[in-house]
């Protein structure tokens, strides 16, 4: 069925890919691979993914759920990001993706009245001039204190004089990265997670005939940066034999992480998007990419909504940057941090001092500390920001990139400094990567990515389309939304669980009403996973291609980060579900749920761990 990522049809999608050979194979499956998949598709390539884990199981399942300009980097002049930014964030909300991101509030407190809200009213008057002027979000407002606190009560009065008000998006990321995945394969990408693509292919003669193995080392060489035509991303200008004379990547051996089988994807074109991992990528192959990749963590706290009391979401200045309070149902997320990192890629940490930070950050704005025991969950992500190349030391040094090559070499940046744009890199012919960017702009980091990758393409290829290519659940949802009761009805099932089904899937949430018709039990709500029905653990095997209690529990239904036990106790219910689904037995639904419960426990315990020696005081106000 188009659109559909069926986990029992998994073997027939490895089948598909190791027929080939695809015009376009995209290894990664966060949301730059997934819109990466979608673009090409949907310019009428037939497209393979592959992902080593869940789709968004890293980066695209942690960030702070925001589709926003950004207005720290009005601060650091990055005017272009935001501009982009803005209208990347509307576009969403108004045609692409309205049943996944919707306009939130944001209060900014003011607490040096004279000087600070010319300033930071300046900037709101840039924000909302740089959105233009067709808009699905209102214009900011100027608050007196009194405004202020009426509309957050939390706010500590002492001090407060007044604030600004403003609008940006919130967005599921996790389900929005799956929802573009299925996109994807609803205009013909074939889709497959749990399989690691664990060596590039390439021929030496110049063919398009694969071969199996490693790239050869890359020797130095310049690079040549050029603008790509939009003037974002850079591209590594490369022509056969300038760094491996007649090498051309033709796709990637792929392991299967179920099986453990091993089978060979033949492409055209293979695109590498795979965020902190890319370094490796290309260490592993043997390339030498035209950037660098550097870590930045960033944690979230979530608690429960009566902790803190306020109608609209915050943010704040920190001593280091910026602090967000931003609604997510019935809780609050309270972050981020941003500092490097160098530890495990795939399960970051979030420690003790993370959470202390957080909460004495907020604490110096909230009349009612906030504390440990407030925080139900805590999770930490990483940031594929693009660092300045180290300085090139070799003769042809002086053909380097000014900007990078050619920097001093002195004390690198923080991370809070680096920018959130992207880069794309053609290393060797065949073979296009991109990192940087941030998760609003994913959809011209597609672009640009897949702009590079069919450069040259032996036949001509149309434009990027998706601007104008609504996702999968966005067409007809006025009429769905409209028709909520009538479906209730139909169906049998209460008003409150059709509302929470249209706000998650929008105009598709009929196929999970379909599965409850079938089978009554799935209309109950998951154990202590309100309001999560039994249903959308089923649909998350059936459609959305779900093979673990982990990739349930932790990107579908996202109690792992929403419930005080992160889901542990629902993690027997989910396994039940699953079991006749994907044929396991009683021994196989034990071990899902030992492994869930594993996971979950690591993942807290950061708020287990003591607070740190030393650690300053929280009450402190504001800094001037």
């Amino acid at each position: 069925m188009p659109g559909v990522l069926d986990a029992r049809d998994r073997d027939e999608a490895m089948r598909r890919l190791a027929a080939g050979p695809l015009d376009v194979l995209v290894i990664g499956g966060g949301i730059t691979g997934a819109g990466a998949a979608l673009d090409a598709a949907s310019r009428g390539l037939r497209v393979g993914l592959v992902e080593s884990s869940d789709l968004a199981a890293g980066t695209s399942s942690r960030s702070s759920k925001l589709i926003h300009g950004g207005l720290r980097y009005l601060e650091q002049g990055d005017f272009k990001l935001v501009k982009e930014a803005l209208r990347e964030r509307d576009l969403l909300v108004s045609r692409l993706a309205p049943h996944l991101v919707r306009p939130v509030p944001f209060l900014y407190p003011l607490y040096r009245k004279v000087v600070e809200r010319p300033y930071v009213g300046a900037g709101l008057v840039i924000y909302d001039a740089l959105e233009g002027i067709k808009r699905p979000v209102p214009h900011h407002r100027h608050l007196t204190t009194r405004g202020a606190l009426r509309r957050v009560p939390a706010l500590r009065p002492d001090r407060l004089a007044g604030a600004m008000l403003y609008y940006d998006a919130q967005v599921d990321d996790a389900r929005y990265t799956v929802t573009v995945a299925r996109t994807a394969a609803l205009h013909g990408a074939t889709v497959v997670t749990r399989a690691s693509a664990v060596s590039l292919l390439f021929s030496s003669g110049g063919t398009d005939s694969p071969h199996g193995g490693h790239l050869p080392p890359i020797p130095p060489g310049p690079r040549t940066p050029r603008g790509m035509p939009d003037g974002k991303a850079m591209l590594s200008d490369m022509r056969d034999g300038e760094r491996v004379t007649g090498a051309r990547v033709t796709g990637a051996r792929v392991r299967d992480e179920e099986t453990g089988r091993t089978f060979d994807v033949a492409a055209t074109r293979t695109v590498v998007c795979v965020g902190v991992w890319s370094d490796l990528v290309h260490q592993a192959s043997g390339v030498r990419a035209g950037y660098q990749v550097r870590m930045s963590k960033g944690v979230h706290l979530v608690m429960d909504r009566s902790a803190i009391d306020a109608e609209t979401g915050m943010i704040v200045r920190t001593s280091k940057s910026v602090l967000f309070f931003i609604p997510w149902g019935d809780r609050w997320i309270v972050g981020t941090t941003d500092t490097e990192w160098s530890g495990d890629r795939a399960e970051p940490a979030a420690t003790a001092e993370d959470v202390d930070y957080i909460l004495g950050e907020a604490n110096r704005v909230l009349a009612r500390p906030l504390s440990r025991a407030d925080v139900l969950a805590v999770y930490a992500g990483l940031r594929p920001l693009v660092a300045e190349p180290a300085p090139v030391k070799h003769a042809d040094a002086r053909h380097a990139d000014a900007k990078g090559a050619g920097a001093s070499g002195g004390a690198e940046k923080p991370t809070t400094k680096l920018s959130r744009e992207h880069v794309v890199d053609a290393p060797l012919p065949g073979l296009v990567s991109i990192a940087g960017g941030k998760f609003t702009t994913y959809r011209l980091m597609a672009k640009d990515v897949v702009d590079a990758a069919v450069e040259n393409f032996p036949r001509p290829v149309p434009p990027s389309v998706t601007g104008e290519l609504p996702l999968l659940g966005a067409d007809g949802l006025p009429a769905v939304r409209a028709c909520a009761q009538r479906l209730a009805d139909d169906y049998g099932v209460p008003l409150a669980s059709v509302e929470h089904l249209v706000a998650k899937y929008g105009s598709i949430a009929g196929e999970l009403l379909d599965l409850i018709r079938a089978d009554k039990s799935l209309g109950q709500r998951l154990t202590g996973g309100s309001p999560y029905l039994r249903a959308e653990v089923a649909y998350a095997v059936t459609h959305e291609g779900a093979l673990h209690v982990t990739d349930v529990l932790a990107r579908r239904v996202r109690l792992l980060i929403e419930s005080a036990d992160s889901g542990a106790s629902a993690a027997p219910e989910v396994a039940a579900i699953m079991a006749p689904l994907l044929g396991w037995n009683r021994r196989r639904r034990a071990a899902e749920v030992r492994e869930y419960q594993a996971f979950a426990a690591t993942n807290a315990a950061a708020l287990r761990a003591p607070a740190p020696l030393g650690a300053p005081p929280a009450e402190e106000l504001v800094p001037a």
